[in-house]
Parts: C-alpha cells; sequence; structure tokens
C-alpha cells in the first residue's frame, strides 16, 4: 500500500482491517521467501474476500497460491461445504502454506495442489464458481483457457496484476511481460465468451463473467 499517495492512503485507512492470523502470514512472508512484495496485502485481501462474501461460491480456483494469503481470504466467502482449490508450483512453500490453512481452520474447505497448473486443472472434476489467476503472467493465456472451460456460466474470473506497475498501458515494449499482458488484455477484450472490467487497483485487476 503506497503510503506516498493520499487519496489510496485515505483509502486504506478507512477500510476495515483483516488482522488475526492473516497479519501474522504476511508478517512470517516477509520473513521467510524472497519475494514477499508477491503477496497481496490487506487492500486486495479484502476485496477478494468481500467479493468471495457476494458471490458466496460453492466452489472456486486458486491459480498461485504463494504463502496462501488470498486463499484464506476467499474461503471466507464460501458457501457451507463450499472447497477453494489452490495450486502453487513451488513446493518449498507447501509447509508455509498448510500451517496457516490450519490455524485458520479452514482445513475442511482449502485443499492445497503443489505441482503445475496444466497438470493438476485437467484431474479436478469441478465446476467453479470464482477463479483467480495470480501465478505465471506469461501463462495466463493457458491458464485462462483451462479455468474457463470449468467454469459455469454466470461464474467470475479475476485475473491479477494485468497492469504490471503501469507498464501495460504505458506500451512498453521491452519489458517481456508487459507485452504478454497486454496480449492477454486483448484477447479477453474481444473475446465473445465473457464480458470483463478491467480496474486499476492495486497493480490491475481484471474482472471476467463468463456467459
Amino acid at each position: 500500500m503506497p503510503q506516498t499517495d493520499p487519496t489510496l492512503a485515505y483509502c486504506f485507512s478507512h477500510s476495515s482491517p483483516l488482522g488475526g492470523i492473516l497479519h501474522d502470514l504476511e508478517r512470517e512472508t516477509h520473513l521467510r521467501t524472497l519475494g514477499p512484495q508477491m503477496l497481496s496485502g490487506e487492500y486486495q485481501g479484502q476485496l477478494l474476500r468481500f467479493l468471495s462474501l457476494m458471490l458466496r461460491p460453492k466452489r472456486v480456483l486458486e491459480i498461485g497460491t504463494f504463502t496462501g494469503y488470498t486463499a484464506i481470504c476467499m474461503a471466507e466467502g464460501l458457501v457451507e461445504g463450499g472447497v477453494l482449490h489452490t495450486i502453487e508450483a513451488n513446493d518449498e512453500l507447501g509447509w508455509l502454506i498448510q500451517k496457516y490453512i490450519q490455524q485458520a481452520d479452514m482445513v475442511q474447505k482449502i485443499v492445497l495442489h503443489l505441482g503445475d497448473a496444466a497438470e493438476v486443472v485437467p484431474t479436478l472434476d469441478e465446476v467453479f464458481d470464482l477463479v483467480f489467476l495470480d501465478a505465471g503472467k506469461l501463462d495466463y493465456p493457458a491458464h485462462y483457457e483451462m479455468a474457463l472451460a470449468k467454469m459455469r456460466p454466470g461464474g467470475f474470473l479475476l485475473a491479477d496484476n494485468v497492469l504490471w506497475d503501469g507498464k501495460v498501458a504505458s506500451g512498453n515494449e521491452r519489458d517481456e511481460t508487459a507485452r504478454a499482458l497486454r496480449a492477454f488484455n486483448d484477447f479477453v477484450q474481444q473475446d465473445e465468451r465473457v464480458e470483463n472490467l478491467l480496474l486499476p487497483f492495486r497493480d490491475g485487476l481484471m474482472v471476467v463473467r463468463k456467459k
């Protein structure tokens, strides 16, 4: 949360804090991982939690768990008996993810899959109400297609970081990730299977609704 921006600072100060287990998870993520900036954090976590609470999904898919922060946030909105499947490619993070799933008392709600999403998603015999993409940005097109095929009509897909520190909208051609995300955003914009809304929230959040 960039405190140098007075508008964002004001918004953050007038938003309900998450705290508790998630505060501990954020702190340990900074202590234990080499890329703590990959954590969504409290402001975005609260948005994802609110969206899940509004949608009340039965099945959620997350591609890109990192340390489990957003999985815990979204799992709070599940209906009774609902399940969130989350996939993380880095198996070295498994112990940390499981630690906080247990501490959040969500062992029955969150199923962690360690491995390549391209191999895991096809094995999931589920129809998803909500999908969150936050893994490798170059893999977004493949993850989008896999997820969309398993979503119900009217289901929502969220893709994170689609503005890539402003480089996507500025037309930066030197950054490979910015080029890939620009192509992904253009593809979604032209995809007649969905309707979409690109939000300038944090690092860019593409909201997609399957028709």
